[in-house]
């Protein structure tokens, strides 16, 4: 599932909830504009494959993902 804040910052706890884990940020190769997080152990816990997440944000993603934009970004 594919989380998405524009205008509100998530608190860590909030994104930590979102995808049931400890978060990591992983980069897009197409959209440099956004920062997405995922569950760091998610390999691990044997998360399954997020197809639209992994093909909207072009690159690998296993489990929930939180999406933040403008000024929803993390500093």
């Amino acid at each position: 599932m594919i989380h998405i804040f524009k205008d509100k910052k998530p608190t860590l706890e909030e994104a930590q909830s979102l995808v049931d884990g400890y978060v990591e940020m992983v980069r897009s190769p197409i959209h440099g504009d956004i920062q997405s997080r995922v569950d760091g152990e998610g390999l691990m816990k044997g998360l399954d494959y997020d197809k639209e997440a992994s093909e909207t944000y072009g690159t690998g993603i296993v489990g929930d993902v939180v999406v933040l934009k403008g000024d929803a970004r993390w500093d």
